[in-house]
């Protein structure tokens, strides 16, 4: 049976994909958080799960690649920085990055996709994310995920076309921009919704996340997945075979 380590395994979502583990058949490896030791853990597992911190992942990354053990991250928050970490991670050992380990989102993203590539740039787009009070990073992960799928969809990159909470005497909206606007309150676990807007007629797709348990069952899905896959930098897509 395959061996999943845990880095951030403390955390909520730590302790989700645990349950789910067992849960799935496969073997818990072990969890590591502030203060532990990841490289021992790294070299017990037959994949690593990474929900832990920004500040961590570049530590956490070099152990991965020392002990030639694949690696999800589902940390979100990342810089530009840390992203060209893990590309020169996924050099030496398989990576898989997303801002979020839901199946129903990495759906969500193939249609934001192919919606984008089919609307033109009169059809505006804006991304509305919901989560709760404790969240700490804006916009999420997943909200920036749709955002990336957009712009691929429209053959551009999201730093091209981004536009984060508008506020103030912002004149009218460019065309073929991107807008990303949060919200953050209560217990929100997660809801995202995309909308295309044009004269006349709009089209809203969305994805509300009720349980937490969905992105534990994402992760380990992709933990199995990605278990002795070659080096390179993978996708949530890839698991679907999107």
């Amino acid at each position: 049976m395959t061996a999943i380590g845990i880095y951030g395994s403390s955390g909520r979502m730590g302790r989700a994909i645990a349950e789910q583990i067992v849960a799935e058949g496969a073997t818990l490896a072990g969890g590591v958080d502030a203060g532990g030791d990841p490289a021992a853990l790294a070299e017990v597992a037959d994949v690593l799960v990474d929900f832990s911190a920004p500040s961590a992942l570049a530590a956490h990354l070099a152990i991965a690649r020392a002990a030639r053990t694949p690696i999800v991250i589902g940390t979100t928050g990342l810089s530009q920085a840390q992203h060209g970490l893990i590309d020169a991670a996924a050099t030496d050992i398989a990576v898989l990055q997303t801002g979020n380990t839901s199946l129903g989102v990495t759906l969500l993203a193939q249609l934001v996709r192919e919606a984008a590539a089919r609307l033109g740039t009169d059809w505006d787009i804006e991304i509305v994310e919901s989560h709760h009070r404790h969240k700490v990073d804006a916009p999420s992960g997943t909200a920036i995920l749709l955002g990336e799928a957009a712009a691929a969809g429209r053959g551009t990159t999201l730093s091209e076309l981004r536009v984060d909470g508008r506020a103030g005497l912002t004149g009218a909206r460019t065309e073929g921009t991107i807008g990303l606007a949060s919200l953050r309150g209560g217990s929100v676990i997660g809801d995202h919704n995309v909308i295309f807007a044009a004269e006349g007629e709009r089209i809203e797709l969305a994805h509300l996340a009720q349980d937490r348990s969905i992105f534990a069952r994402g992760a380990v899905r992709a933990a199995l997945w990605i278990a002795g896959r070659p080096a390179g930098r993978y996708r949530m897509g890839d698991v679907l075979g999107l």
